[in-house]
């Protein structure tokens, strides 16, 4: 999106709400010539240019005298209106608490007095990014919910009969403010993958599946609670927390929809919000709800999490992981680092492993486990995956043309890529413009991809070995491994999950499954990685029981790409 042009045509309208002189003047100076700047000096005035005049983003004081910024965000997220205006709140460094606040109440993000010209505008430019991908998307819902409430009651929700998000809202509030003596709970839930089961079975499918999970939420609030669904798979309660069992209820709740017959593992998870003050404004209740939710949505282990003020403090560092990825990619701080596999048998290296990291020039370097799970929850991993896998090609294409030989470099290809229906395209591409082969570029999927969506996920790597793609499955063993997996998804290596490499001298059931699995793979005509591997004597056990390849610090830890490439020179050398 062009800063000087909006989605509709035309010059792109922001109002500055302040009432320091000083602060207009310089933020005017910084914006002026990409938005057309409109001043406000308090609440009235604001609203006063709001409702005469088209905004599109807004820079919010959040210390005004009379009204102040966080009761201006209260207001516009209670209108239906403004509540899409994107906000970047204006604060002083080092308030942490009042930019968290702003942010849980709706600014998408936030800049700090003094005022740094390039870092202002990069936020605002980062914000309406996001927001220009949010209309295209909201355009179509809207469309949607168009038609959906031409044909539904003004408190029900057409497809499941339950409440909807504002009628939840209503009743949620009423039924805790006038039973204050009770402690109440708001639960809020969706299902994982449920994207995948649209693409699997008929959209009748999707929601028969709604339909069943909102009979079962109404039937276990019963007359104490409220339960509503807010918007496609998302569901919300509010009940008594005496009255909630969560274990008993995942057990019901399972059982009820495994009686519909759907061949698909159809999981739901829930985040729970324990209410401290009633009075507190239910939709707040649900974000906060919702924020428990993300933390564990997924995982194999935990089905549901609560609430608790550390999430608050990651909410924070998500956001600036969200705020500054658009800029982060751009600049190329993001870069590959390798680690070597090695032969046991041949003492070499046989392929590499390319692991991404973030070169933050504030932060340093930012392991990876603080930013993959936010870019999988919102999508900027298919766009640095394919950032990663072009570094890899030049990688592998300076190889060929240092050494006239390649070592095999692996790249992950994370789950969310194979909704992309240009993914093997993109990547014959890369190997076109490179001038390299396919077998060069080995692809690593994880064990998890197969078991959230087997059916989409098999033809894909035939098609990627169809084409002469190496394909290894990462992770194995980390999850719920199983024979049939084996049996149906056409891998070419095993890499075994860590966990198994650290318990081989102290558990003796590891050390038996590690020989079955590498008899097994044999058999089925696999390579096996051993990743996680630190001692000597774990190698001399892998040795023994006939392994071939290991990962791990024994060897060496991940390197920066130049380090690869002498280390690759002095092993051609020998």
């Amino acid at each position: 999106m062009r800063d000087e042009e909006n989605i509709f045509g035309g010059r792109l309208r922001m109002l500055i709400v302040d009432d320091i002189d000083i602060d207009d003047i310089l933020l005017r100076q910084f914006f002026q010539d990409e938005y057309e700047i409109v001043i406000a000096k308090d609440s009235k005035e604001a609203v006063t240019v709001l409702e005469t005049s088209p905004i599109h983003i807004m820079l919010l004081a959040l210390n005004l005298s009379g009204m102040d910024g966080f009761e201006i965000l209260s207001m516009l997220k209670r209108q239906d209106r403004w509540s899409a205006l994107p906000v970047v709140a204006m604060t002083v460094a080092g308030d942490g608490d009042k930019a968290a606040r702003a942010i849980e109440l709706g600014a998408a993000d936030y800049i700090t007095r003094p005022f740094h010209p390039v870092v202002s505008r990069a936020r605002v430019k980062n914000v309406l990014a996001r927001r220009e991908n949010d209309w295209y998307r909201a355009e179509r819902l809207a469309r949607e919910q168009q038609l959906m409430e031409m044909h539904q009651s003004l408190d029900r929700d057409n497809l499941t009969g339950i409440y909807n998000r504002e009628a939840f809202y209503r009743r949620a509030a009423n039924i805790m403010q006038k039973d204050s003596g009770n402690e109440y709970v708001i639960v809020y839930l969706d299902i994982s993958c449920f994207k995948a089961i649209n693409d699997l079975f008929r959209m009748d499918t999707g929601n028969l599946i709604l339909k069943t999970a909102g009979y079962y939420f109404q039937a276990s609030v019963g007359e104490i609670g409220v339960c509503g669904r807010m918007e496609a798979d998302h569901f919300v309660m509010c009940l008594p927390k005496a009255a909630l069992d969560m274990d008993t209820f995942l057990t019901g709740l399972d059982a009820t929809v495994e009686s519909l017959g759907i061949s698909h593992n159809i999981q739901f998870y829930a985040g729970i919000y324990p209410v401290h003050d009633v009075y507190l404004p239910v939709d707040q209740m649900c974000d906060r709800a919702n924020l428990a939710l993300r933390r564990i949505k997924g995982n194999y282990m935990t089905r549901y999490a609560y609430y608790d003020d550390s999430m608050r403090e990651q909410m924070l560092r998500e956001q600036m992981i969200v705020r500054d990825m658009e800029f982060a990619l751009q600049a190329k701080q993001f870069c590959i680092h390798l680690q070597p596999i090695y032969s046991l048998k041949e003492d070499r290296i046989m392929r590499g492993e390319a692991l991404v990291r973030w070169n933050h020039p504030v932060r340093g370097l930012i392991p990876p486990t603080e930013f993959i799970s936010v870019f999988e929850h919102n999508g900027f991993i298919v766009r640095l995956d394919r950032f990663i896998w072009e570094e890899v090609c030049r990688l592998l294409k300076e190889q060929k043309e240092r050494f006239g030989k390649v070592t095999p470099v692996s790249v992950n290809i994370s789950r969310l890529n194979f909704y992309s229906a240009d993914l093997l395209d993109f990547l014959m591409g890369l190997i076109g413009k490179y001038e390299l082969e396919p077998w060069m570029l080995n692809l690593e999927i994880t064990e998890r991809a197969y078991t959230d969506n087997p059916h989409q996920l098999i033809p894909v790597v035939k098609a990627f070995r169809d084409k002469g793609f190496r394909v290894l499955m990462d992770d194995f063993g980390s999850g719920y491994s199983s024979l049939n997996m084996l049996k149906n998804l056409p891998v070419d290596v095993l890499k075994i999950d860590m966990s198994f490499a650290q318990e081989l001298e102290t558990s003796e059931r590891a050390s038996s499954l590690m020989k079955f699995i590498l008899e097994l793979s044999k058999a089925l005509q696999m390579e096996v990685v051993v990743e996680g591997v630190e001692t000597k004597s774990q190698v001399e056990f892998l040795e023994r029981i006939g392994g071939e390849e290991i990962q791990g610090y024994y060897y060496s830890k991940p390197m920066e790409a130049k380090q690869f490439m002498e280390l690759l020179a002095e092993t051609i050398k020998h």
